[in-house]
């Protein structure tokens, strides 16, 4: 099991830093890949389709703007697709949380706040801890620190 966290450019790598942290922390596998939706298209549909095949098992979409990257991938795979809002542009990451957010039915994408991609990390770790329990503890483990003793 790994992530694969995909930018839409090379300006959204701050941001995966923050997902990387939180991943390296629980002993997570991942790669971070730059992809653009509208500069690619060719190369961000290879990839989605040949997620599953290279054994990631979630997706984690950085893109600000139009923030197209998250819906692209998610209507090439079945694979769970975290959409984070990058906090650029004269919106400061609004127009991406809207563009994110406001998928047509049919085709999910989970969806953090405005340059979290902490919080995207954490609820991929969630996802994949319901398949692997030493991860699951982790998790409780880290939500200690918070006072969530209720797992």
């Amino acid at each position: 099991m790994k992530v694969a966290i995909i930018l839409g450019s090379k300006s959204d790598l701050q941001l995966a830093e923050k997902a990387e942290n939180v991943l390296q922390e629980f002993g997570v596998k991942y790669e971070t890949l730059i992809i653009s939706a509208h500069r690619n298209p060719n190369k961000i549909r290879k990839f989605a389709l040949s997620a599953k095949d290279q054994g990631f098992s979630v997706i984690i979409a950085i893109a600000g703007l139009a923030a197209h990257l998250p819906g692209v991938i998610a209507s090439l795979t079945v694979l769970p697709v975290i959409g984070v809002p990058g906090d650029s542009g004269p919106l400061r990451g609004q127009d991406a949380l809207y563009s994110i957010v406001q998928m047509p039915g049919g085709i999910p994408v989970a969806c953090v706040g405005i340059g979290n991609a902490k919080n995207a990390a954490l609820l991929a770790i969630q996802i994949l801890g319901c398949a692997d329990t030493a991860l699951m503890d982790k998790m409780k483990n880290y939500r200690l620190q918070f006072g969530d003793n209720e797992s």
